[in-house]
């Protein structure tokens, strides 16, 4: 079994020395019933990441031994690529981080989850300049702020709901201060990893699945200084109906 995981917290190491993984933890502190432990064997850090940009902030935790799904302990779907998250669809975030800068979790430190809209990419970069925000990355929260991710929950997922399935989109990967206005936080966009993730793992990969927004993406429509135009929507001209047309087509022999 693989895991999602940042890299940019430890970006170099690949050492599994110490590395406990805990599958099913709701406190971290107290009991966990129903919880279960693994060490990990192996990481595997994507090999493009950049340290000074958080690009392709990914990497995959090989588990000691398979992990027997329970209530509490189940697999989530992965976002597969060509998935669409239209700026202002409903994601969750979950972590045990700070609940603000400098704010730590109080007792008994539960398992916290915030609700956050997508935030587009166009207007992601109008946030932290043109170019900061890459097709690697997705971004989520509020203009006015008040609800993000903060240090501690590096690493954790950000899903959405589809039906009955829930997909993940993101990872939590960096942000300027936590909850800021016109800062959302920035996830790590799974959508484009998926060939790499099955390069990797050869046996019981994991579950792909194409998130679909409908409507129309309201960040298409986002201009700032020195944003290129959104890409041209391409039109396409309808076929003529030759059954049903009275005219003759003819074409130039060719003499050989």
């Amino acid at each position: 079994m693989s895991l999602l995981f940042r890299l940019s917290s430890d970006p170099l190491s690949t050492s599994t020395d110490n590395l406990v993984v805990y599958l099913g933890r709701q406190s971290q502190e107290g009991s966990n019933p129903n919880e279960v432990t693994r060490t990990v064997t192996q990481i595997i850090n994507h090999p493009s990441y950049d340290s000074s940009t958080n690009d392709n902030d990914i990497s995959l935790l090989k588990l000691s031994s398979p992990v027997t799904f329970t209530n509490y302990i189940r697999p989530v779907c992965l976002a597969a690529s060509g998935s669409t998250f239209y700026n202002g669809t409903d994601s969750w975030v979950t972590g045990w981080g700070t609940i603000g800068s400098g704010v730590p979790l109080p007792s008994p430190q539960d398992l916290m989850e915030v609700e956050v809209p997508v935030v587009g990419n166009r207007q992601c970069n109008c946030d932290y300049g043109v170019g900061s925000i890459t097709d690697n990355m997705i971004c989520a929260g509020l203009r006015a702020g008040g609800k993000d991710s903060c240090q501690g929950d590096s690493g954790g997922p950000m899903v959405s709901k589809q039906n009955s399935r829930w997909i993940q989109e993101g990872i939590v990967s960096f942000g300027e201060g936590c909850a800021e206005p016109e800062k959302p936080g920035v996830y790590t966009r799974v959508s484009q990893y998926q060939s790499w993730i099955n390069s990797k793992i050869t046996s019981n990969q994991p579950g792909f699945v194409t998130f679909t927004s409908t409507g129309t993406d309201g960040d298409l429509s986002v201009t700032c200084p020195g944003l290129p135009p959104p890409p041209a929507k391409r039109e396409y001209l309808p076929c003529p109906d030759f059954a049903n047309t009275d005219f003759n087509l003819k074409f130039p022999l060719k003499k050989f």
